[in-house]
């Protein structure tokens, strides 16, 4: 069997507005509406599909995601230092300074924030 990749991903936001403002500014989504009030955003390749007030979507897990119950990495092409500064600059504050941790490529420097519902995000830099 060849080696599968992740298409999609699932997030739940309490605010969709100011969802779309965090990720589009602070992680370079671009935010896309596939059908009136339908949200994706999408990130280096990948897609996070938007649960919000106002949608039912027809597939869910058994036990839905709600906002603030998410816990996402990214990897960041720089340095974990420059990811602070980011992160400063948006005026997101850094929850847990550099710090090493092992993500899919190995070892790296994570930088740890959260989105304004509370889920917990991660920077990742590889050497």
């Amino acid at each position: 069997m060849e080696p599968l990749a992740l298409d999609h991903l699932v997030i739940a936001v309490s605010d969709l507005g100011r969802a779309d403002a965090f990720y589009s500014r602070v992680l370079g989504a671009e935010v896309q509406e596939h059908v009136p009030g339908r949200r994706s955003y999408r990130i280096a390749g990948q897609q996070i599909n938007v649960h919000h007030p106002g949608i039912a979507p027809h597939l869910v897990a058994r036990e839905p995601v709600r906002p603030g119950n998410s816990d996402l990495c990214f990897v960041w092409p720089g340095s974990a230092e420059g990811a602070v500064a980011h992160l400063e600059r948006c005026g997101v504050e850094v929850e847990v300074p550099p710090s090493p941790r092992t993500g899919a490529q190995g070892r790296g420097l994570s930088v740890y924030f959260r989105d304004p519902d509370g889920s917990l995000l991660e920077l990742i830099a590889y050497p």
